[in-house]
C-alpha cells in the first residue's frame, strides 16, 4: 500500500463542545477537513487547484469510530494519510489523538470522487493533471 501522510495540531475551542463538555461528534468531520486542507497545501494539490482545472471532489463515504473523549482546552493531533488508489477516487485515513492524554480518540476514513465542475458528471478515469501530480509525489510503501 502506497501512502502520503501529514500531521496537524489543533486546540479545542469552547464552541466545539457540547453541553457535557465533550467535543461534539460532528466536529471530527471538521478536523478531518482541516487536515485535508493542510495536506493539500503541503503536497501542492489544493481544492482550488482542482476547481481551476474544472474538477470537484465531493465526499461520497465517511467512516468514524469514536474511541475516547476530547474536552474543551485539550489539544489534538490529527494524522492524515492519503492511500494511493488505482481507481479515480481519493481515500484518506485519519487518527485523532488527544495530546492531553496521549490516547487515540477517533479514527476515520473518507472517500472522494472526481466530478466535472462544469458538467457535474462523475469521472471514471483520473484526470491527467491528477495522475501527473501522483507520479511526482514521494509515496511511502507500507
Amino acid at each position: 500500500m502506497k501512502k502520503l501522510s501529514l500531521e496537524l495540531e489543533l486546540e479545542i475551542r469552547f464552541s466545539e463542545t457540547d453541553a457535557m463538555g465533550f467535543v461534539w461528534h460532528g466536529n471530527y468531520l471538521k478536523y478531518f477537513e482541516d487536515a485535508r486542507e493542510k495536506f493539500g497545501q503541503h503536497y501542492q494539490m489544493e481544492y482550488l487547484d482542482m476547481y481551476r482545472k474544472d474538477f470537484l471532489t465531493p465526499i461520497v463515504k465517511t467512516e468514524l469510530d469514536h474511541i475516547a473523549s476530547v474536552y474543551y482546552g485539550d489539544r489534538i493531533k490529527v494524522k492524515i494519510e492519503q492511500i494511493y488508489q488505482k481507481a479515480a477516487k481519493l481515500v484518506f485515513q485519519y487518527e485523532v489523538y488527544n495530546l492531553s492524554t496521549n490516547v487515540l480518540a477517533t479514527r476515520g476514513k473518507t472517500t472522494q470522487v472526481f466530478i466535472s465542475a462544469s458538467e457535474r458528471k462523475l469521472q471514471l478515469i483520473k484526470p491527467e493533471f491528477y495522475s501527473a501530480w501522483e507520479n511526482s509525489q514521494p509515496w511511502i510503501e507500507n
